[in-house]
């Protein structure tokens, strides 16, 4: 069995339910958030506390079910497709108990002090990005349920809040982005 089809050759894609040019918006934030995934992956890989990696596989897992509802012409989209309000205050409750554990500075901080809050913060940027993407795909009509600008939103804090707390397991950061020279 081959993994590929071929029909993408010349520019285009499937939705499900209709085939567009690859260069098509929902394409873009689907590439986005795919790559958003992969991301968190990596830093999930190299987090040192458990609790944050559950959580952090849980946001993986809304995320391809943002994908699912993306990839979807409204008119097929089933119901259950549909990411629901409640995963946005599990990520604040998330973002909440990171918190509590983290005692931050009101200022910019410098990633890189620990290979999982950068990789982490990486996975941050990520997000944000797919965030753009879905903000313009909302402009323009094509976003299929505001939740997932919420979700995104919220995502991308509980990124630098669990990116923060790796580097204070560590005995590391944060690192200020003003600051003496070292």
């Amino acid at each position: 069995m081959r993994i590929y089809t071929a029909k993408g050759d010349r520019g285009s894609t499937d939705l499900l339910g209709e085939r567009v040019g690859k260069d098509d918006p929902r394409i873009d934030l689907l590439g986005a958030l795919d790559e958003s995934t992969s991301a968190i992956g990596l830093g999930r890989a190299h987090a040192t506390i458990e609790l944050w990696r559950e959580m952090l596989v849980q946001a993986q897992r809304d995320l391809y079910q943002i994908m699912a509802e993306l990839a979807f012409v409204d008119e097929l989209r089933p119901d259950a497709y549909r990411l629901p309000g409640d995963r946005v205050e599990w990520l604040e409750t998330s973002i909440a108990l990171v918190e509590a554990t983290v005692d931050l500075p009101p200022k910019f901080v410098i990633p890189g002090d620990t290979v999982a809050g950068a990789a982490l913060d990486v996975a941050r940027t990520v997000v944000r990005r797919a965030e753009r993407l879905a903000v313009g795909l909302d402009r323009v009509g094509g976003m299929p349920n505001p939740e997932i600008l919420r979700y995104l939103n919220r995502l991308s804090s509980l990124l630098f809040i669990v990116a923060r707390a790796e580097d204070l397991a560590a005995n590391e950061g944060p690192r200020l982005a003003k600051g003496n020279p070292s």
